[in-house]
């Protein structure tokens, strides 16, 4: 058992609409500092569960407790506790970035420095511009200040980049890189893999209300066959072999192609990425 209380700890979740179960029996412990992502196709149960967890859907049965609370009890200790950064958000057009986090900041007890969360949000210099002249990336900073100004223990990012160019998505992956140095725990819904690959301390997929595996995004698949080893064979044409043994495999091919006199062109071995490991759970059969 760990010293400090998980941030999140669900058991046995389920979540029933007549005779449709949404979420089947879901267990999730995340810890304190942790960055936890949250995958599955859009109906898998990722959005129930986290409304759940945010204290805005109620349960039909299971055991949930953030942050030592239950999240259903909708206390006032507990929203100052917590973050959210929803898929898209709003903020009145004639509003500036500092206006609104002024304003936010005066509904908690602690607020972090309206300067320093301009900072973090990377709004510095457009702190003063008026909301309705802020791009989509802006706007989606100014999400994330807002869900930070509080100080709050716990974040929740629901699609936190959706929309992004490449450029802004990276400056977000940096705000919750910071974030989790201050020791915040994010839990991180995402469409984008290599978003939960870059920023995930451990990942669930989910589909169909269940959790398909669960663990740190390079062990997922761990136990198959998890080396992919490809080259160019002599007719041409790309060669794909799976192997949980790249050594034995490379040995036996080098040898062979030396007996041949030949070499293996374009030769590559990789483990699957977690984009591989979630394509192959969520595939319908």
């Amino acid at each position: 058992m760990s010293e400090t209380p998980a941030a999140i700890e669900v058991s046995a979740l389920c979540k029933r609409y007549g005779d449709y179960e949404a979420v089947r029996g879901i267990d999730i412990t995340v810890q304190r500092g942790e960055v936890f992502g949250l995958l599955g196709p859009n109906g898998a149960g990722k959005t129930t569960t986290v409304e759940i967890l945010e204290g805005y859907r109620a349960r039909t049965s299971g055991e949930v407790s953030v942050l030592g609370q239950d999240p259903a009890n909708r206390s006032i200790e507990l929203r100052r506790r917590i973050g959210i950064v929803l898929q898209s958000g709003g903020i009145y057009s004639h509003i500036t970035p500092r206006e609104a986090l002024r304003h936010w900041a005066s509904f908690y007890p602690h607020p972090r420095d309206v300067e320093e969360v301009l900072d973090l949000a990377g709004l510095r210099e457009k702190a003063d511009v008026r909301s309705r002249r802020l791009s989509g990336g802006q706007l989606r900073r100014l999400d994330f200040a807002l869900a930070l100004v509080g100080d709050p223990e716990l974040i929740f990012l629901d699609e936190p980049t959706t929309g992004f160019d490449p450029e802004a998505r990276r400056a977000a992956w940096e705000t919750v890189r910071s974030l989790r140095e201050l020791g915040k725990t994010i839990l991180l819904t995402t469409h984008y893999l290599e978003e939960a690959q870059a920023l995930a301390d451990r990942v669930a997929i989910v589909k169909d209300g269940r959790i398909l595996a669960i663990g740190p995004p390079r062990e997922l698949g761990v136990g198959a066959a998890h080396y992919r080893v490809v080259y160019r064979g002599r007719d041409g044409e790309l060669v794909e072999l799976q192997t949980d043994d790249p050594t034995r495999l490379l040995h036996e091919l080098a040898g062979e192609a030396l007996e041949r006199g030949e070499s293996l062109q374009e030769l590559s071995v990789a483990r699957p990425t977690l984009e591989d490991v979630y394509l192959e759970l969520t595939a319908d059969a």
